[in-house]
């Protein structure tokens, strides 16, 4: 009983731990103060704010942008990768994974300067121009969450029954076909949750972006600004402006949304596998 008391005590910390300043960031986009802590009456003025604000809607953009082309990308070669290393012979797939986890646990300064090496020996050598732009920004972004969307997609392959894309194949099925109707709609949930992370891990990335951007999006010929960099930029002059708290609120509850549409999709899934394998 003692041992059950103590482990939601610890849990309950944890939580608190980890959301209390979201909720305190949260409590403070409802007032005009400059600082954290100082209030200065409850206002919904910040929220309105926030969308005149030109230079936070330019960097909100070339994120949302930059976080759904690359997290689509990395999703789908994430997901053919895991369904190719999947059906590989036993040491492919050893050397494979053992590449994916490496760029997992490697750090994302290493991943950011060999990009940058990379992208300027190509300019200097073998195209003679400046590559620096949206395409190598996007390159970086989807280096950084491809090996997530792996590690997201493979446990659902794992639990997937593998005579079922089988029997479609020998019933007459093209692969293609097989793999659309049979494969993808076992293996979504993990897609979904691939599709996700690496929208998170475009969302507040900061170092390779710093790195490997360039000019153009939204910024036209100046370089590509996203909230990440706009805030290291504002910090280096002064504070933080304060819109950046009702976007910051607004991201949080678009998150959280999400999370529980995913977590509803999963459960709806989880009850239709029951009701399959009752009627076997």
């Amino acid at each position: 009983m003692m041992k059950k008391i103590f482990g939601q005590i610890y849990i309950w910390l944890i939580l608190l731990l980890m959301y209390l300043p979201i909720l305190v960031l949260i409590a403070f986009s409802f007032t005009e103060a400059t600082n954290v802590g100082e209030w200065s009456g409850f206002t919904f003025n910040l929220y309105p704010a926030l969308f005149q604000d030109s230079q936070i809607m330019v960097a909100l953009g070339n994120t949302l942008i930059i976080a759904f082309v690359s997290a689509m990308v990395a999703t789908l070669l994430g997901t053919l990768g895991a369904v190719g290393t999947f059906y590989s012979k036993k040491r492919a797939k050893q050397l494979i994974e053992g590449a994916t986890q490496i760029s997992i646990v490697n750090a994302e300064i290493v991943i950011a300067f060999s990009l940058t090496v990379m992208f300027v020996f190509l300019g200097n050598v073998i195209f003679k121009d400046y590559l620096f732009s949206f395409w190598t920004l996007l390159i970086g972004h989807v280096v950084l969450a491809l090996p997530f969307v792996y590690t997201s997609v493979k446990p659902k392959l794992q639990q997937m029954d593998p005579s079922m894309y089988e029997a479609a194949l020998d019933l007459g099925a093209k692969p293609s076909v097989a793999l659309r109707k049979v494969l993808i709609p076992e293996i979504l949930p993990g897609i979904l949750s691939g599709f996700l992370l690496s929208i998170t891990l475009s969302l507040d990335d900061f170092i390779i972006t710093a790195f490997t951007r360039g000019n153009g999006l939204l910024s036209g010929a100046g370089k590509i600004e996203t909230l990440s960099t706009l805030v290291q930029a504002k910090i280096k002059k002064g504070p933080i402006p304060v819109e950046m708290r009702s976007l910051t609120t607004i991201i949080f509850i678009a998150v959280v949304i999400a999370v529980i549409l995913v977590t509803i999709y999963r459960n709806q899934k989880a009850k239709q596998a029951k009701v399959r394998k009752g009627r076997e």
